[in-house]
């Protein structure tokens, strides 16, 4: 029977699903094992790093020739003992944005963490690691003192000493300073770290106060150390995320060279101000130096090992016998939020890639942004600009919905003309278009406008791919994460259901191959939409159902005007 037939395929189909969600959290268990080392403790210095390591960037990527009119001032550094470890080398800086350890040697940012950013969508979570140091990961920051007097050098690097080594941002405080101080013979060396309630902007500075009978010279430098690694992210089968260098250079606003590219060849530039940065999906890592100098920016492989190394170098300054003097710089770790980053140096909002669309996607996050300011809701905020873009090209929109309901009315006729002329393509064709000229209907007039609404739609895929707002950002019941795949796969399927329907509303190819192709379209498009970010599918899926209503609706006037003349 009929229904017993129909219960058994649904029960079969039922059960193919449940398979199918069991085969995916398998799969998504299995990524998570083999991806579980930012976790790792931070290794002791000695063994996860040696000075000839730290190689600052510079013109000639090498720690800089000292001055041959001036002798060097011979650094004497704090002598470790034997007892020294990993603990008490490093301080531990907490605030309510970032968890940082710092390494006593050298002042170098080896960890980084965000405690409102969460690696997994879970209450027992751990905050999400940028920067590390680990036995199979390196992605650090450093900074020092290079040049005449500089002190970080070939021989070494200092060590500081500080009050404490366990930091925290009180309640009642906006601001958190820590200090080491290193002497170097008459000069002492005090490298603050200054962190700010609610913000992931790291100020960085040496304060040396000279009090020898000579003039003091160096150089401020900083550089992100990092071997090529690609963090785990979940974003399916979608585009690949960006993993690589990016900074500002006198010819582009914005360059970007991965690990590939700078393995072949070393980049070298200078300008006043800029940044240089590393970038990953959702977050990034950037040194900005003075704004008001002149710095070099230097980007290379370091040897023939997998680590690379990008930063600057600032201008040589002296400070004189009695007198202090300070050499500063910036550090942002945390997520790419433009509107954060467009305040800290022009163009690193750029960061924010939404390609060669930029100048549509930044006005659609703008307003997908203040709708979120009054829904509070990134799903909702969603739906709501895809409705307004939808009413936007409306009249685009019906144009081409009207086109293909008159194609649609002329379909019997067309099949007609070609059970009469199907042996003779000439006739057919001629007789075709004299069926269009005589219904005044233009066969082409549905394309125009889907091509100028492409641009806007695929903008606005950027915006949904690139945006970190919507990174564990939850929309309703089982949709608690809008940057990963439907854990259901309901949305997807919804999706595959609209666009079905959709195709239905549409006139028929005449060629049987081609229609055959589009009747499997749904089928593919289902599949490949389970494994995007639920933001996307669920913009799709909006889309389609904003368009079936509008063509449904066109479709009925334009039946009902032809059934009028008849």
């Amino acid at each position: 029977m009929d229904w017993q037939r129909s219960l058994l395929i649904a029960g079969m189909l039922v059960v193919l699903y449940m398979l199918f969600l069991e085969w995916d959290t398998f799969q998504s268990s299995q990524q998570e094992n083999q991806s579980t080392v930012s976790e790792e403790t931070v290794l002791a210095p000695e063994t996860a790093q040696t000075p000839s390591d730290v190689t600052p960037v510079s013109v000639d990527n090498e720690i800089p020739a000292l001055q041959s009119d001036t002798s060097p001032v011979t650094s004497t550094p704090v002598e470790s003992t034997t007892s020294e470890t990993t603990t008490d080398r490093l301080l531990s800086v907490s605030t309510d944005v970032l968890n940082v350890l710092i390494d006593t040697r050298g002042g170098d940012i080896v960890r980084v963490a965000l405690p409102e950013h969460l690696t997994e969508l879970e209450e027992d979570s751990s905050p999400f690691v940028l920067l590390n140091q680990t036995a199979s990961t390196t992605y650090i920051a450093q900074s020092g003192l290079i040049g005449v007097d500089g002190t970080d050098n070939t021989e070494g690097r200092p060590l500081f000493k500080a009050a404490k080594n366990d930091y925290q941002l009180a309640g009642d405080s906006d601001q958190l300073q820590v200090d080491m101080v290193f002497q170097q013979n008459d000069v002492i060396i005090t490298k603050r770290f200054t962190f700010s309630r609610g913000d992931h902007l790291i100020q960085v500075s040496y304060l040396v106060d000279n009090r020898g009978t000579d003039n003091w010279k160096a150089g401020l430098f900083g550089q992100i150390k990092r071997d090529s690694h690609e963090p785990q992210v979940a974003t399916g089968m979608g585009m690949n995320p960006y993993v690589g260098a990016a900074l500002r250079t006198t010819e582009e606003n914005y360059k970007k060279l991965d690990f590939g590219d700078l393995a072949e060849k070393p980049f070298k530039d200078s300008l006043t101000g800029g940044w240089v940065a590393m970038i990953q999906h959702y977050f990034i890592s950037a040194w900005i130096p003075d704004q008001s100098t002149t710095n070099t920016f230097s980007l290379r492989q370091l040897g023939n090992q997998d680590l690379y190394a990008i930063g600057f170098t600032s201008p040589q300054k002296s400070v004189e016998p009695g007198t202090t003097g300070e050499f500063r710089a910036e550090f942002y770790a945390g997520p790419k939020d433009q509107y954060r980053l467009e305040k800290i140096s022009p163009y690193l909002d750029l960061t924010v890639d939404y390609g060669w669309l930029w100048w549509v996607s930044k006005p659609l996050f703008w307003v997908l942004y203040q709708l979120h300011e009054l829904i509070g809701n990134w799903g909702w905020s969603i739906i709501l600009l895809t409705i307004f873009i939808k009413a936007a090209f409306y009249k685009l929109s019906a144009t081409s919905y009207r086109s293909m309901a008159n194609m649609r009315r002329l379909q019997p006729e067309m099949m007609r003309l070609k059970d009469l002329y199907g042996d003779d393509r000439q006739k057919l064709s001629q007789e075709t278009m004299n069926l269009y000229k005589r219904e005044k209907v233009n066969p082409m007039g549905g394309c125009l406008p889907i091509l100028v609404q492409m641009p806007v739609f695929i903008a606005l895929y950027w915006v949904l791919f690139e945006s970190v707002e919507l990174r564990h950002a939850p929309w309703i019941l089982w949709i608690q994460d809008l940057s990963v795949k439907d854990p259901l796969f309901i949305l997807p399927l919804l999706m595959g259901a609209s666009m079905f329907i959709q195709q239905k509303l549409n006139p028929t190819p005449p060629d049987p191959t081609q229609a055959k192709i589009m009747q499997m379209m749904p089928i593919a498009f289902t599949f490949f939409f389970m494994f995007f970010p639920a933001g996307l599918v669920l913009y799709w899926t909006v889309n389609n159902l904003l368009s079936i209503l509008q063509q449904w609706m066109i479709t009925r006037q334009i039946e009902a005007t032809s059934a009028k003349k008849k």
